[in-house]
């Protein structure tokens, strides 16, 4: 009978993908506030990235197009559409009036 280890190494070497519950993978990391707080965080930055971008296909404009709305560089709307680039308050709201938008803190 086989190990989990030996699965595992047969199951890569045949090149099929292994999937992970969210407790296999943060289980043990998701009882720390700390890692609670930046999990939290990291989710808002990019349901903000994917809103954003989705509003902005959705209204038929580029990027470019945005940030001269927003009177902005269109790499500040990449970097931030990304989802790996935190921007400031004054910059969300300025997007945001593109859309018609206002920014809500909760």
């Amino acid at each position: 009978m086989k190990n989990q280890s030996q699965k595992k190494q047969n199951t890569a070497a045949k090149g099929q993908i292994k999937i992970h519950s969210f407790n296999d993978v943060f289980g043990k990391d998701f009882k720390s506030d700390k890692f609670k707080k930046t999990y939290t965080k990291e989710l808002v930055r990019l349901r903000l990235a994917r809103q954003i971008r989705e509003m902005r296909t959705a209204g038929k404009l580029t990027q470019k197009d945005v940030a001269q709305k927003a009177e902005m560089p269109q790499s500040v709307v990449a970097r931030i559409e990304s989802g790996k680039h935190s921007a400031s308050l004054d910059t969300l709201e300025r997007i945001a009036h593109v859309f018609n938008k206002e920014v809500q803190l909760a």
